[in-house]
C-alpha cells in the first residue's frame, strides 16, 4: 500500500465563517473577495491557510496534491500558477459541478466521486482526503501513509487532547470504535447528553476531524450510493463511510492521536495562527 496522494476539500466558503467575518469589524469584507476559508492570510508572512497545510503535506511525504474547488475557482488556480503553495509536489485541480436542478454543491461524498471521476488513477489507489480549514499535523498525515491492517483508516482522535470546550466539540463527530480498532460508526454532531455514551475503554471520547485514508476501489461505490441527508440535502463523506463499516466491519481502521488540531471555523479562529512563519 503506498500512498503518496493527498486530496483537499477546497469547496466554497462556509456560512459560518462568512457570518462571523461580517460581523468582525476587523476583518469585515474579508469573504468578498477570498472564495474559502483555506485561502485566508494568516501567520506572520501573512500566507493562505492552505499553504500551510500543504507543507505540512509535503512534510509527511506526498507527492501528489488534488485540490476539489468549485466552479469559480481562478483564485486557488491563481495561487497554484504563481507559486502561491511549496514547490515539490504535483498539483491537480478537482472541479466540484453542480447539478442543473441544484443551487448549491451535492456535498463532500459527491465532491470526492467527481474527483476519483476526474482523475481514474484515484480508483485503483491509497490516498488521504481531508478537508481544508483545518490544520492537520505531520504525524497526522504520515500516519495514513503508513502500513496497515486495512485497505481504509482515519485518524481517531482522543478529545483530551483538544483545546475546545465541550460544546464546540459537539459540533464534531464521534467515534464507535470495535475493541480491535475498527471503525463501527461516525455520529455527527452528537448532543451533550449523548457525548458521554461514546467514551471508550481508555476514557477517552473519540472525534474525527474529518481525515481519512481510502483505497480507491473499496470507498468508489459508496461515494456513488451514498444518500442524501435529509436535514442538508447534501450526500456527506461520513455517511458514505459509515455505510461502508456497515457492510464490512473491519475496513476502516481507526488511528489514535493526541494533539489539538487548529480549524478556521469563525472570525475568532484566525489570530489562533499569528505566529505562523
Amino acid at each position: 500500500m503506498e500512498n503518496n496522494s493527498l486530496v483537499i476539500m477546497v469547496g466554497g466558503a462556509s456560512s459560518r465563517m462568512k457570518r462571523s467575518l461580517s460581523s468582525d469589524r476587523k476583518n469585515k469584507g474579508v469573504m468578498d473577495h477570498i472564495p474559502h476559508k483555506s485561502l485566508i492570510p494568516v501567520g506572520k508572512n501573512g500566507k493562505p491557510f492552505l499553504f500551510y497545510l500543504v507543507r505540512n503535506a509535503m512534510e509527511a511525504g506526498y507527492e501528489n496534491l488534488y485540490l476539489i474547488t468549485s466552479p469559480g475557482n481562478e483564485a486557488f488556480k491563481n495561487l497554484v500558477d504563481h507559486g502561491g503553495l511549496p514547490s515539490g509536489l504535483q498539483v491537480f485541480m478537482a472541479i466540484q459541478k453542480v447539478p442543473g436542478d441544484r443551487e448549491k454543491p451535492l456535498g463532500t461524498a459527491d465532491a470526492l466521486q467527481q474527483c476519483l471521476d476526474q482523475y481514474p488513477v484515484l480508483k485503483t489507489s491509497t490516498f488521504t482526503v481531508c478537508n481544508g480549514d483545518n490544520l492537520y499535523s505531520v504525524g497526522a498525515l504520515q500516519d495514513l501513509r503508513s502500513e496497515r491492517k486495512a485497505a481504509n483508516a482515519l485518524i481517531s482522535y482522543a478529545s483530551s487532547g483538544f483545546e475546545f470546550t465541550d460544546e464546540r466539540i459537539s459540533k464534531f463527530a464521534v467515534m464507535d470504535i470495535s475493541e480491535d480498532g475498527f471503525l463501527k460508526k461516525i455520529i455527527e454532531k452528537p448532543t451533550l447528553q449523548d457525548m458521554p455514551n461514546y467514551i471508550d475503554e481508555t476514557g477517552e471520547l473519540r472525534v474525527s476531524m474529518n481525515i481519512f485514508s481510502f483505497y480507491g476501489e473499496d470507498i468508489y461505490p459508496y461515494l456513488q450510493n451514498c444518500p442524501l441527508d435529509p436535514v442538508r440535502d447534501e450526500k456527506e463523506l461520513p455517511k458514505a463511510v459509515g455505510n461502508l463499516v456497515m457492510d464490512d466491519p473491519q475496513s476502516v481502521l481507526c488511528i489514535p492521536r493526541l494533539e489539538h488540531i487548529p480549524d478556521l471555523t469563525d472570525a475568532n479562529d484566525i489570530q489562533l495562527f499569528k505566529n505562523l512563519e
